[in-house]
Protein backbone atom coordinates (compact mmCIF):
# COMPACT_ATOMS: atom_id res chain seq x y z
CA UNK A 1 0.00 0.00 0.00
CA UNK A 2 1.25 3.32 -0.78
CA UNK A 3 1.87 6.30 1.31
CA UNK A 4 -0.93 8.56 0.05
CA UNK A 5 -1.83 11.44 2.45
CA UNK A 6 -5.49 10.96 2.32
CA UNK A 7 -6.54 7.08 2.71
CA UNK A 8 -4.89 6.28 6.48
CA UNK A 9 -6.93 8.10 8.72
CA UNK A 10 -10.63 6.06 8.11
CA UNK A 11 -7.86 2.51 8.35
CA UNK A 12 -6.89 3.58 12.12
CA UNK A 13 -10.03 5.44 13.50
CA UNK A 14 -11.68 1.96 14.82
CA UNK A 15 -8.80 1.38 16.55
CA UNK A 16 -8.48 4.86 18.70
CA UNK A 17 -11.24 3.93 21.43
CA UNK A 18 -9.64 3.71 24.59
CA UNK A 19 -11.00 0.89 27.13
CA UNK A 20 -11.42 2.08 31.11
CA UNK A 21 -11.81 -1.26 31.77
CA UNK A 22 -8.40 -1.91 30.07
CA UNK A 23 -6.73 0.64 31.47
CA UNK A 24 -7.75 0.32 34.87
CA UNK A 25 -6.40 -3.22 34.14
CA UNK A 26 -2.62 -1.59 32.82
CA UNK A 27 -2.57 1.04 35.85
CA UNK A 28 -2.68 -2.33 38.41
CA UNK A 29 -0.24 -4.03 36.73
CA UNK A 30 2.34 -1.33 36.77
CA UNK A 31 1.19 -0.05 40.77
CA UNK A 32 1.01 -3.24 42.33
CA UNK A 33 4.54 -4.69 40.92
CA UNK A 34 5.94 -1.37 41.83
CA UNK A 35 5.08 -1.13 45.37
CA UNK A 36 5.82 -4.77 46.01
CA UNK A 37 9.14 -4.80 44.39
CA UNK A 38 9.64 -1.21 46.71
CA UNK A 39 8.89 -2.61 49.66
CA UNK A 40 10.85 -6.16 49.09
CA UNK A 41 13.67 -3.88 48.24
CA UNK A 42 13.28 -2.05 51.47
CA UNK A 43 13.52 -4.62 53.19
CA UNK A 44 16.84 -6.60 51.87
CA UNK A 45 18.71 -3.05 52.53
CA UNK A 46 18.18 -3.47 55.78
CA UNK A 47 19.70 -7.07 56.00
CA UNK A 48 23.40 -8.69 55.19
CA UNK A 49 22.57 -9.14 51.29
CA UNK A 50 21.84 -5.19 50.95
CA UNK A 51 23.58 -4.96 47.47
CA UNK A 52 20.55 -7.50 46.38
CA UNK A 53 19.19 -4.17 46.19
CA UNK A 54 20.59 -3.24 42.61
CA UNK A 55 18.83 -5.91 40.45
CA UNK A 56 15.84 -5.01 42.31
CA UNK A 57 16.28 -1.27 41.35
CA UNK A 58 17.13 -1.79 37.47
CA UNK A 59 13.64 -4.31 37.88
CA UNK A 60 12.12 -1.50 39.34
CA UNK A 61 12.92 1.14 36.60
CA UNK A 62 11.74 -0.76 34.12
CA UNK A 63 7.83 -1.24 35.72
CA UNK A 64 8.69 2.74 36.04
CA UNK A 65 8.92 3.22 32.47
CA UNK A 66 5.89 1.24 31.82
CA UNK A 67 4.14 3.86 34.15
CA UNK A 68 5.38 6.76 32.11
CA UNK A 69 4.24 5.10 29.31
CA UNK A 70 0.80 4.96 30.80
CA UNK A 71 1.19 8.89 31.53
CA UNK A 72 2.54 9.45 28.33
CA UNK A 73 -0.63 7.45 26.50
CA UNK A 74 -2.73 10.41 29.57
CA UNK A 75 -0.90 12.94 27.52
CA UNK A 76 -2.24 11.72 24.53
CA UNK A 77 -5.80 11.14 25.27
CA UNK A 78 -5.51 7.73 24.60
CA UNK A 79 -5.84 6.30 28.00
CA UNK A 80 -9.38 7.16 28.86
CA UNK A 81 -12.38 8.41 27.20
CA UNK A 82 -12.52 11.70 29.67
CA UNK A 83 -10.00 14.32 29.33
CA UNK A 84 -10.05 14.93 33.41
CA UNK A 85 -9.46 10.83 33.57
CA UNK A 86 -6.13 11.13 31.38
CA UNK A 87 -5.09 14.98 33.46
CA UNK A 88 -5.61 13.49 37.05
CA UNK A 89 -3.41 10.31 36.26
CA UNK A 90 -1.08 11.96 34.00
CA UNK A 91 -0.45 14.88 36.99
CA UNK A 92 -0.57 12.17 39.89
CA UNK A 93 1.83 9.77 37.96
CA UNK A 94 4.08 12.57 37.01
CA UNK A 95 4.80 12.79 41.11
CA UNK A 96 6.46 9.52 40.21
CA UNK A 97 7.81 9.54 37.23
CA UNK A 98 9.59 13.24 37.80
CA UNK A 99 7.92 14.26 34.66
CA UNK A 100 5.40 17.32 34.96
CA UNK A 101 2.42 16.48 33.26
CA UNK A 102 1.19 19.18 31.47
CA UNK A 103 4.57 20.99 30.43
CA UNK A 104 5.59 17.35 29.17
CA UNK A 105 1.83 17.07 27.12
CA UNK A 106 2.90 20.65 25.47
CA UNK A 107 6.29 20.12 24.47
CA UNK A 108 5.49 16.81 23.36
CA UNK A 109 2.39 17.36 21.27
CA UNK A 110 5.18 19.77 19.03
CA UNK A 111 7.32 16.66 18.50
CA UNK A 112 4.52 14.76 16.83
CA UNK A 113 3.64 17.79 15.13
CA UNK A 114 7.39 18.45 13.79
CA UNK A 115 9.07 14.82 14.04
CA UNK A 116 11.38 15.04 10.93
CA UNK A 117 10.93 18.89 9.98
CA UNK A 118 14.33 20.01 9.46
CA UNK A 119 12.19 23.67 9.37
CA UNK A 120 11.27 23.01 13.15
CA UNK A 121 13.76 21.38 15.13
CA UNK A 122 14.64 22.07 19.05
CA UNK A 123 11.33 21.11 20.87
CA UNK A 124 10.40 17.43 22.26
CA UNK A 125 13.60 15.72 20.07
CA UNK A 126 16.86 15.50 20.23
CA UNK A 127 18.75 18.24 18.55
CA UNK A 128 20.38 17.17 15.01
CA UNK A 129 22.29 19.45 12.54
CA UNK A 130 22.77 19.05 9.04
CA UNK A 131 26.47 18.61 8.01
CA UNK A 132 26.24 22.52 6.71
CA UNK A 133 24.95 23.83 10.10
CA UNK A 134 27.57 21.96 12.46
CA UNK A 135 30.10 23.52 10.22
CA UNK A 136 29.06 26.87 10.10
CA UNK A 137 29.62 26.74 14.13
CA UNK A 138 32.62 28.12 15.69
CA UNK A 139 35.30 25.31 17.02
CA UNK A 140 33.50 25.87 20.25
CA UNK A 141 30.50 24.88 19.02
CA UNK A 142 31.33 22.05 16.89
CA UNK A 143 33.28 20.67 20.03
CA UNK A 144 30.20 21.20 22.48
CA UNK A 145 27.58 19.83 19.90
CA UNK A 146 29.92 16.31 20.06
CA UNK A 147 29.84 16.27 23.31
CA UNK A 148 25.89 16.67 23.53
CA UNK A 149 25.50 13.36 20.52
CA UNK A 150 28.16 11.53 22.52
CA UNK A 151 26.50 8.55 23.92
CA UNK A 152 27.67 8.20 26.98
CA UNK A 153 26.69 12.29 27.48
CA UNK A 154 23.44 11.41 26.17
CA UNK A 155 22.60 8.50 28.43
CA UNK A 156 24.83 8.61 31.80
CA UNK A 157 24.31 12.42 31.84
CA UNK A 158 21.56 12.70 30.01
CA UNK A 159 19.23 11.27 32.74
CA UNK A 160 20.35 13.29 35.97
CA UNK A 161 19.95 17.04 33.29
CA UNK A 162 16.73 16.05 31.75
CA UNK A 163 14.85 14.43 34.54
CA UNK A 164 16.18 15.84 37.78
CA UNK A 165 17.35 19.55 37.26
CA UNK A 166 15.10 20.53 33.58
CA UNK A 167 12.42 19.11 34.50
CA UNK A 168 12.01 20.78 37.89
CA UNK A 169 11.42 24.23 36.09
CA UNK A 170 8.84 25.39 33.72
CA UNK A 171 11.83 26.16 30.84
CA UNK A 172 11.75 26.30 27.25
CA UNK A 173 8.41 25.87 24.94
CA UNK A 174 5.38 26.84 26.45
CA UNK A 175 7.36 27.70 30.27
CA UNK A 176 5.25 30.87 30.50
CA UNK A 177 1.89 29.72 30.01
CA UNK A 178 0.22 29.96 33.85
CA UNK A 179 -0.99 26.28 33.65
CA UNK A 180 2.04 24.71 32.81
CA UNK A 181 4.50 26.81 35.65
CA UNK A 182 1.58 25.14 37.76
CA UNK A 183 2.09 21.87 36.70
CA UNK A 184 6.05 22.34 37.11
CA UNK A 185 5.66 23.69 40.82
CA UNK A 186 3.03 21.20 41.57
CA UNK A 187 4.80 18.42 40.76
CA UNK A 188 7.54 19.92 42.74
CA UNK A 189 5.85 20.73 45.78
CA UNK A 190 4.18 17.09 45.39
CA UNK A 191 7.41 15.30 45.00
CA UNK A 192 9.18 16.62 47.96
CA UNK A 193 6.70 15.56 50.36
CA UNK A 194 6.73 11.89 49.03
CA UNK A 195 10.80 12.04 49.59
CA UNK A 196 10.13 13.46 52.38
CA UNK A 197 7.71 10.61 53.34
CA UNK A 198 9.56 7.69 52.34
CA UNK A 199 12.59 9.05 53.85
CA UNK A 200 10.75 9.53 57.19
CA UNK A 201 9.12 5.81 57.00
CA UNK A 202 11.84 3.89 55.20
CA UNK A 203 15.26 5.80 55.65
CA UNK A 204 17.21 7.75 53.77
CA UNK A 205 19.59 5.06 52.56
CA UNK A 206 16.52 4.54 50.85
CA UNK A 207 16.47 7.36 48.80
CA UNK A 208 20.04 6.70 48.04
CA UNK A 209 19.88 3.49 47.25
CA UNK A 210 16.53 2.71 45.97
CA UNK A 211 14.84 5.68 44.65
CA UNK A 212 17.50 7.81 43.31
CA UNK A 213 18.81 4.44 41.38
CA UNK A 214 15.28 3.48 40.10
CA UNK A 215 15.12 6.81 38.76
CA UNK A 216 18.17 7.12 37.02
CA UNK A 217 17.81 3.88 35.08
CA UNK A 218 14.33 4.85 34.46
CA UNK A 219 15.30 7.74 32.63
CA UNK A 220 18.35 6.16 31.00
CA UNK A 221 16.57 3.57 29.71
CA UNK A 222 13.35 5.98 28.53
CA UNK A 223 16.19 8.14 26.39
CA UNK A 224 17.49 5.28 24.87
CA UNK A 225 14.46 4.07 23.62
CA UNK A 226 13.47 7.99 22.16
CA UNK A 227 16.84 8.02 20.72
CA UNK A 228 16.86 4.85 18.72
CA UNK A 229 12.97 4.87 17.58
CA UNK A 230 14.30 8.78 15.21
CA UNK A 231 18.06 8.87 15.32
CA UNK A 232 18.41 6.00 12.20
CA UNK A 233 20.52 5.78 9.16
CA UNK A 234 17.95 6.58 6.65
CA UNK A 235 15.55 8.79 9.08
CA UNK A 236 12.65 11.28 7.11
CA UNK A 237 13.90 14.79 7.27
CA UNK A 238 12.45 17.02 5.08
CA UNK A 239 12.30 20.98 4.61
CA UNK A 240 9.06 22.89 4.73
CA UNK A 241 6.69 22.41 2.36
CA UNK A 242 7.60 19.32 1.38
CA UNK A 243 7.53 17.89 4.99
CA UNK A 244 4.50 15.01 5.03
CA UNK A 245 2.77 13.81 8.35
CA UNK A 246 2.68 10.58 7.11
CA UNK A 247 6.16 9.94 5.86
CA UNK A 248 7.44 11.37 9.15
CA UNK A 249 5.39 9.19 11.05
CA UNK A 250 6.36 5.69 8.87
CA UNK A 251 9.53 6.79 7.36
CA UNK A 252 10.84 8.64 10.50
CA UNK A 253 10.16 6.43 13.20
CA UNK A 254 11.22 2.66 13.69
CA UNK A 255 9.56 -0.40 14.28
CA UNK A 256 11.24 -1.43 17.42
CA UNK A 257 10.65 -5.36 17.52
CA UNK A 258 11.05 -6.16 21.57
CA UNK A 259 11.21 -9.66 22.99
CA UNK A 260 7.55 -10.06 24.51
CA UNK A 261 8.56 -9.02 28.36
CA UNK A 262 10.26 -5.82 27.04
CA UNK A 263 7.43 -5.03 24.89
CA UNK A 264 5.01 -5.44 27.90
CA UNK A 265 7.22 -3.42 29.79
CA UNK A 266 7.54 -0.74 27.29
CA UNK A 267 4.27 -0.42 26.63
CA UNK A 268 4.63 -1.43 23.26
CA UNK A 269 6.23 1.98 22.18
CA UNK A 270 8.26 -0.07 19.62
CA UNK A 271 5.58 0.41 17.82
CA UNK A 272 6.09 4.30 17.17
CA UNK A 273 5.72 4.57 14.15
CA UNK A 274 2.27 3.31 14.18
CA UNK A 275 1.91 5.69 17.65
CA UNK A 276 3.56 8.79 15.96
CA UNK A 277 1.13 8.68 12.93
CA UNK A 278 -2.10 8.07 15.29
CA UNK A 279 -1.25 9.09 18.92
CA UNK A 280 -4.92 8.85 19.45
CA UNK A 281 -4.86 4.61 19.95
CA UNK A 282 -3.75 3.15 23.10
CA UNK A 283 -0.68 1.19 23.75
CA UNK A 284 -2.62 -2.11 23.98
CA UNK A 285 -4.08 -1.46 20.38
CA UNK A 286 -0.97 -0.86 18.64
CA UNK A 287 0.29 -4.68 18.20
CA UNK A 288 -3.13 -5.43 16.34
CA UNK A 289 -2.80 -2.54 14.24
CA UNK A 290 0.47 -3.68 13.28
CA UNK A 291 -0.99 -6.82 11.94
CA UNK A 292 -4.10 -5.80 10.52
CA UNK A 293 -3.31 -2.33 8.39
CA UNK A 294 -0.65 -3.30 5.87
CA UNK A 295 0.03 0.57 5.55
CA UNK A 296 1.84 0.60 8.74
CA UNK A 297 4.40 -2.31 7.71
CA UNK A 298 6.48 0.20 5.35
CA UNK A 299 8.10 1.56 8.50
CA UNK A 300 11.92 -0.02 8.83
CA UNK A 301 12.18 -2.64 11.67
CA UNK A 302 14.34 -2.86 14.24
CA UNK A 303 15.75 -5.43 16.68
CA UNK A 304 17.11 -4.61 20.30
CA UNK A 305 20.53 -5.64 18.57
CA UNK A 306 20.23 -3.01 16.19
CA UNK A 307 19.34 -0.77 18.79
CA UNK A 308 22.33 -1.17 20.51
CA UNK A 309 24.32 -0.38 17.33
CA UNK A 310 22.09 2.65 16.46
CA UNK A 311 22.94 4.09 20.07
CA UNK A 312 26.61 4.20 19.65
CA UNK A 313 27.35 4.67 15.87
CA UNK A 314 28.61 7.79 14.77
CA UNK A 315 25.25 8.77 12.99
CA UNK A 316 24.89 12.70 14.40
CA UNK A 317 24.28 14.62 11.19
CA UNK A 318 21.84 15.01 8.26
CA UNK A 319 23.39 15.07 5.27
CA UNK A 320 20.78 16.48 2.16
CA UNK A 321 22.21 14.91 -0.75
CA UNK A 322 21.99 11.24 0.37
CA UNK A 323 18.97 12.33 2.87
CA UNK A 324 20.59 10.23 5.53
CA UNK A 325 22.32 11.23 8.80
CA UNK A 326 26.71 10.35 8.60
CA UNK A 327 28.67 10.26 11.29
CA UNK A 328 31.71 13.16 12.43
CA UNK A 329 34.05 11.41 10.39
CA UNK A 330 32.53 10.59 7.11
CA UNK A 331 34.41 12.05 3.99
CA UNK A 332 31.87 14.44 3.27
CA UNK A 333 32.42 16.05 6.68
CA UNK A 334 35.86 15.87 6.48
CA UNK A 335 36.41 17.22 2.55
CA UNK A 336 33.94 19.97 3.72
CA UNK A 337 35.97 20.97 6.91
CA UNK A 338 39.09 20.76 5.45
CA UNK A 339 37.93 23.14 1.81
CA UNK A 340 36.32 25.70 5.05
CA UNK A 341 39.93 25.39 7.18
CA UNK A 342 41.81 26.30 3.39
CA UNK A 343 39.49 29.08 2.70
CA UNK A 344 39.77 30.82 6.09
CA UNK A 345 43.35 30.38 5.53
CA UNK A 346 43.26 31.89 2.36
CA UNK A 347 41.06 35.24 3.34
CA UNK A 348 43.48 35.36 5.90
CA UNK A 349 46.37 35.65 3.74
CA UNK A 350 44.96 38.09 1.66
CA UNK A 351 43.97 40.35 4.36
CA UNK A 352 47.31 40.51 5.43
CA UNK A 353 48.54 41.12 1.63
CA UNK A 354 46.21 44.24 1.55
CA UNK A 355 47.46 45.45 4.37
CA UNK A 356 50.91 45.39 2.82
Amino acid sequence: MSLQQNNWQPLLKPYARPSVHKSIGQIVSVALPIMMIFLVAAHVLTTPFWWIVFPLDILLSLFLVRLFILQHDAGHGSLFPKRWANDLFGSVSGVFTLVPYHHWKYTHARHHATSGNLDKRGVGDIMTLTVDEYLALSAVGRLKYRLYRNPFVLFLLGPIYEFMLRYRLPLGFGGKRPHIQFSVYATDAALLLFLLTIGWAFGWWTLLLIYLPTIYFAAMFGIFLFYVQHQFEDAYWEHDPRWEYLKAAMEGSTYLKLPRVLQWLTGNIGFHHIHHLAPMIPNYELERVQREVPLVRVAPTVTLKDALKIAFIDLHLYESTSRKLIGFKSPIVKEKLKAMKKQKKEARRSRKQAIV
